[in-house]
């Protein structure tokens, strides 16, 4: 298997400035090129750091990704580093990359100084990599049999580079096919699952690795892996096993979502939803209308935060609101029932709950809540305590939402 380490350089990622996005993404596209990502190091802007990092990676992978401090003030110091790492005499102007470089500040009407110009040098021992959509080129060494590649730290100018750098790498290597599917679930936690589909589990073939994925937002992700060519089949019809066991916890595979799959159910139903929203505070509404072509099928959507615009917009009862409390059944009941009417739709779903990470009592504690689902055939209710954060919490409740609406337009009811 042909191995890579991911080498990301910058204080801001280390000081939590920025959230290191570049190392995820490279991740997903050397594994999709056949290439196995064995370790991924985000280091300071430090000589010493640097050459130590490149000395380890050099070891332990065929093929090392840099990122970050190629930037033309002194605190990106990556290039001058990489040169004394790999012995170079000296730097040298690479002109294709300065006359892009003019080009580029002369159209944006910006004098260029002499910081912009070396941009454009590189050390005498790398093979240049065009940078098309910025001014620090990238550079390929190659040391025993290790293969060293810099680019820039900006994501969009790394992700346009890195298509030529794979092309370059097929030409030298031959890799393997890597395939992964990735299997989505919502409403069973991940033990549960484990103890659902562990005879499953173990008795899948020695070459394919299963990997549990659970997320808040999105449920608990089970991905199969393998590493050769000719195991695609067999995952696919590891999968099929795994659907008659899983039926209603599995919504789809990835990249779908539960506002995607939810969106297309109501779609092939010719049917409209509405939100009502309270501690959600439109985390629903956006998610659904984050999917393309949702105008077919979202109506609408009513953020009633407080207990008048319950009232007034959704026709909620006040007395009932005093009686039982906002946070309640009978609120999330009416709230939904107020939406469907409201907007006319075919189904609507409401949130009412404590999202914290104050207002809760011993009766309704910080992270109830409570949903109503209005359908064609009646409005239900239903009740979940979550433990997270504030942010947490709302990430949750509107996925357990969407999935209510999911199961609901999915069974009929």
């Amino acid at each position: 298997m042909y191995t890579a380490e991911i080498i990301t350089v910058g204080d801001e990622i280390l000081i939590g400035q920025i959230i290191d996005t570049n190392s995820a993404w490279m991740a997903n596209q050397l594994n999709l090129a056949g290439v196995k990502v064995n370790k991924i190091t985000s280091i300071s802007d430090n000589a010493e750091e640097i050459k130590t990092a490149l000395s380890k990676a050099e070891n332990n992978a065929d093929i090392v990704l840099v990122t970050g401090g190629l930037g033309p003030t002194n605190d990106d110091i990556t290039k001058k580093v990489l040169a004394e790492y790999f012995g170079s005499t000296r730097m040298v102007v690479h002109e294709p990359s300065l006359r892009f470089i003019e080009t580029r500040f002369a159209k944006r009407g910006i004098a260029m100084n002499s910081l912009n110009r070396q941009q454009a040098e590189v050390p005498d021992c790398c093979t240049v990599i065009p940078n098309n959509h910025g001014t620090a080129p990238g550079m390929w060494f190659e040391k025993g049999k290790t293969i060293f590649v810099s680019m820039p730290g900006v994501p969009s100018e790394m992700m346009k580079m890195l298509p030529d750098i794979l092309d370059l790498l097929k030409q030298k290597v031959v890799l393997p096919k890597i395939f992964h599917k990735t299997m989505m679930t919502y409403g069973i936690s991940e033990s549960e699952l484990a103890e659902k589909i562990e005879i499953w589990e173990n008795s899948l073939p020695e070459k394919i690795a299963l990997a549990y994925l659970p997320n808040i937002e999105t449920g608990v992700k089970l991905r199969l892996t393998s590493y050769a060519y000719d195991e695609k089949q067999i995952i696919e019809e590891q999968f099929n096993k795994l659907t008659a066991i899983l039926g209603k916890y599995i919504y789809g595979y990835e990249p779908d979502t539960l506002e995607s799959v939810s969106g297309k159910l109501l779609l092939k139903e010719r049917a409209t939803v509405a939100t009502a929203e309270s501690c959600t505070g439109g985390r629903i509404a956006h998610r659904i209308t984050s999917i393309p072509g949702s105008s077919a099928y979202f109506k609408g959507g009513i953020i009633a935060y407080s207990n008048e615009i319950k009232a007034k917009a959704l026709g909620v009862n006040p007395a009932d609101i005093e009686k039982f409390g906002a946070v309640s059944s009978e609120v999330a009941l009416q709230m939904a029932e107020g939406a469907c009417r409201m907007l006319n739709t075919d189904y609507a779903v409401s949130t009412t709950g404590v999202a914290g990470p104050t207002g809760g009592t011993v009766d309704k504690p910080v992270g109830l809540c409570w949903f109503g689902i209005a359908t064609p055939n009646g409005t239900k209710t239903f009740s979940h305590n979550f433990i997270g954060d504030r942010q947490e919490n709302i990430a949750a409740a509107s996925s357990v939402a969407l999935n209510i609406l999911r199961l609901h337009i999915l069974s009929g009811l």
